[in-house]
């Protein structure tokens, strides 16, 4: 069997793997497996199910299973406002486009991971009618040529596409599209080139494009993570490898490179300790490159519990409210040394049970008399990328009504903090969330990662934090956001944009303008993603009641202009 069938077979299991050992080194391999190296601390492993035990709790095992990453985008209606001139104006992108600098991303890379691109719209044309399209890597499409360095996908270069648009049959050429919708906004808002009606025009409509369409995960981790059928849920080790992929289009001093990820997950621990992130806070030391992050769209979903217990209480209790038609969930409890907990759960009708602390980290399942729920914990004492507690609770055919969850402090030492995570409002019912949430620290995974530039989202007919916005900070102290930027009904050729996917994406387009300032124009060589992050900090507006960072808005709001502003008063 080749990598690729193993790569794409639900019979064969994704793991990701943050250690590479030496050829020399003489260790048991499995039998039937392929695997591919991302850098020299990383490296990705399918392995047949049948050689692996269960899917469950092992030793070192949490980071090892890929996590699902779902779309960060609202669904909102339209309300009859065009708001992507309004919105670009605001943040002073437009009047960076004019004279006298002229900046429109012109020999800058934008990569995208996500959904896909309708590459055949005129908003991803040139004046000629040719595409402004690098290459797509499309994961799903296994017919194509393989990209250079990977075992699955098709890659589809900027000849291949511009082939197809001369065709009466494109599809026959570049068969490549995007059903969803979401991959092709993000690059519309970021670099689309100018609509002939005028009332469109992307942040960066000179910039190059680049995109990778994600395929979905392997059914077996989407029963792990009971995310349901139809959801688009995207899994890490294709993530990685997309990554991967898009960093041949960064090259110091020639193409710098802007990565617009619109992706998010509520697992992990919050604090940026994550695969993905440690990996993203790699990419981000690279001269020329920015990596910008979606703060998700978390903050209103009451899917964040946090509870501080002295040293008088023994235990908090926490109120789950479970909606009538939820087939399941992962909800995952971080704890922090030198305490430990032990847990008892009631279910809406009474019933009892008591999880204690194991000295195993093998999973306990638990059943009830009168209820079909069954619950399995799976447990970590160290988390070993973050060095946290960890306490995994797999709901499945949960009962309706409400849980109560009683956290006990164990130990010697009393008190404590702990924060749960429910996952993000799409792989969820919209009735289920925490009685007594707290909105705070409601972020997405990879937003925590130290180099990317994570962005929330306002409104710009108001200028109001959007509710739905994910608010900081890390659940270390962390000052995430950085910066906030629009994403609140902005028009796209494909309709109105809801978001903070979209915010990263007009903020994805701003920074092409600074590295086409800074690297292509040779007015600050070697910049890197926390350079232009700090640029971006200088010239955000910032309001006089607010103090600043704070949660919801970060250091202030995203102004580009405002960025030469500030350098002009440094003379």
């Amino acid at each position: 069997m080749t990598c690729r069938e193993r790569i794409l077979s639900n019979e064969y299991a994704d793991l990701v793997v943050n250690f590479v050992l030496p050829d020399e080194y003489e260790y048991e391999r499995p039998v039937d497996y392929c695997n591919h190296i991302i850098n020299e601390d990383l490296q990705l492993f399918y392995i047949k199910r049948s050689d692996l035990p269960d899917l469950r709790f092992t030793k070192a095992s949490y980071s090892f299973i890929p996590k699902c990453y779902g779309l960060v985008q609202v669904d909102q209606q339209e309300r009859g406002v065009d708001l992507n001139t309004l919105s670009l104006a605001d943040v002073g992108i437009l009047s960076v486009q004019r004279p006298p600098l002229n900046l429109t991303g012109k020999n800058v890379t934008i990569g995208f991971i996500d959904t896909g691109i309708r590459y055949q719209d005129e908003v991803f044309r040139d004046m000629a009618g040719n595409s402004r399209i690098l290459a797509i890597w499309d994961q799903t499409i296994q017919t194509g040529k393989l990209p250079e360095g990977f075992e699955y996908g098709s890659e589809y270069t900027q000849e291949d596409i511009n082939a197809a648009l001369r065709s009466d049959d494109p599809f026959s050429i570049v068969p490549s599209t995007d059903a969803n919708g979401h991959g092709s906004e993000l690059a519309a808002v970021a670099a689309g080139s100018p609509i002939a009606n005028g009332n469109f025009i992307g942040a960066a409509p000179n910039a190059r494009i680049v995109m990778v369409k994600l395929k979905e995960i392997k059914p077996y981790l989407r029963e792990y993570y009971k995310i349901p059928e139809g959801v688009p849920c995207y899994s890490e080790t294709d993530i990685l490898q997309a990554l991967q992929y898009l960093q041949k289009f960064s090259q110091v001093l020639y193409t710098p490179l802007v990565i617009c990820f619109g992706l998010g997950t509520s697992l992990g621990d919050h604090a940026g300790s994550g695969t993905l992130a440690t990996y993203l806070n790699t990419l981000s030391y690279k001269k020329s490159q920015v990596i910008v992050t979606p703060a998700g769209n978390e903050g209103n979903t009451s899917h964040h519990f946090h509870a501080e217990m002295s040293m008088r209480e023994a235990y908090k209790d926490v109120q789950l409210r479970v909606g009538e038609d939820e087939r399941g969930f992962v909800m995952d409890l971080w704890g922090e040394a030198p305490y430990y907990y032990n847990v008892t759960v009631r279910t809406p009708g009474g019933e009892g049970i008591r999880w204690s602390n194991p000295r195993s980290p093998q999973p306990q399942e638990f059943t009830f008399v009168f209820e079909k729920t069954r619950i399995i914990i799976e447990y970590f004492w160290v988390e070993h990328t973050s060095g946290a507690e960890l306490i995994r609770f797999r709901f499945i055919e949960p009962t309706a009504g409400v849980w109560n969850i009683r956290v006990n402090s164990a130990g010697n030492v009393a008190g404590g903090c702990f924060d749960i995570w429910l996952p993000i409002s799409q792989f969820l019912s919209s009735d289920t969330y925490f009685l007594e949430a707290s909105p705070q620290t409601t972020i997405t995974e990879p937003a925590y990662a130290e180099g990317t530039i994570t962005v929330s989202n306002y409104q710009s007919s108001n200028v109001s934090i959007a509710p739905s916005s994910g608010r900081g900070f890390g659940k270390n102290g962390m000052i995430v956001p950085d910066i906030a930027a629009p994403g609140v009904n902005v028009s796209t050729p494909f309709g109105p944009g809801n978001g903070t996917s979209i915010s990263a994406a007009i903020t994805a387009g701003g920074c092409a303008q600074l590295l086409e300032w800074a690297v292509v124009n040779q007015n600050d060589l070697f910049v890197n993603s926390t350079a232009i992050k700090n640029y971006l900090i200088r010239g955000a507006d910032r309001e006089d009641y607010l103090e600043y960072p704070n949660r919801e808005w970060g250091y202030g709001s995203l102004n580009i202009a405002g960025v030469f502003e500030f350098l002009a008063e440094l003379g």
